[in-house]
């Protein structure tokens, strides 16, 4: 795989080293992937505050999609940039009308020798960077938009497009994106655990309405990656020095979660 799909190796060691402490995050899945693949994570991809980070970003995830299934029976579920994420199985399928996971061709590849298609779960190979994949998906009226450790991979024009074709094929959309600040994305060359399995280049968001504007899209609210009952999970030693690391003001001028609706 390109160093882009091997960023999928951090969140997943993450999720699994949390599974096994039995807080945030119950993913079994990840602990049975984690221990199949044995990708060589090191420097700060391999950090236990990392891990707690990954974790509560997908648990908040989660949470926010199994509220969005409830509040929107029989919508379609969209996972664009899945990796090897259980997703679909931590939060349930069996009030959508589909959940469809999708990432790139090679990802797709080793993520169906773990997972197996049924009746309202598929998996498919599509691209982001490419509106006109959007084709490629199932009809629904309502989408719940999953976007987690993507964005920062797309120019805006990229993500724009992307998000432009689900508005025209969808007639309502919910989404949940993390972006990096621009100033985050600068400063990702020396600080970013992506750098240690070789990605060079990542993209920043100052305003939403620079991607969405005219599109029809707007931000719902902004979220916090790391509520404080999941922060208050951690052993009662590593909570301070976690709270430095992940919910200060430095850290929201690098990194932001928001919900958008269309």
């Amino acid at each position: 795989m390109n160093e882009v799909n091997n960023t999928l190796f951090i969140p997943l060691y993450g999720k699994s080293r949390v599974s096994r402490q039995g807080i945030i995050l119950k993913d079994p899945s990840a602990e049975r992937i984690w221990e199949k693949e044995s990708f060589p994570i090191r420097g700060r991809s391999a950090s236990r505050w990392l891990a707690y980070n990954m974790a509560m970003r997908a648990r908040v995830f989660d949470d926010w999609t199994g509220k969005m299934i409830r509040q929107n029976e029989n919508a379609l579920v969209l996972h664009v940039g899945c990796g090897l994420d259980s997703r679909c199985l931590r939060v349930g399928t069996d009030s959508c009308s589909a959940w469809v996971d999708c990432d790139l061709p090679d990802v797709i590849e080793i993520r169906r020798k773990y997972f197996d298609e049924m009746e309202k779960y598929h998996m498919l190979a599509l691209d982001a960077s490419d509106p006109a994949q959007t084709e490629l998906l199932p009809d629904a009226d309502r989408l719940v938009l999953v976007m987690e450790g993507l964005s920062m991979y797309l120019t805006k024009d990229q993500l724009r497009g992307f998000l432009g074709a689900l508005h025209d094929r969808y007639r309502k959309l919910h989404i949940l994106m993390d972006v990096y600040t621009e100033f985050g994305a600068r400063a990702s060359r020396y600080k970013n655990p992506v750098n240690d399995v070789g990605v060079t280049r990542l993209y920043g968001i100052d305003d939403m309405e620079s991607v969405t504007g005219g599109l029809g899209i707007r931000v719902v609210k902004e979220h916090s990656f790391t509520p404080p009952a999941l922060v208050n999970e951690l052993p009662p030693a590593e909570r301070l020095f976690f709270k430095m690391l992940f919910t200060g003001r430095i850290y929201g001028k690098i990194y932001r979660l928001y919900e958008l609706e269309a």
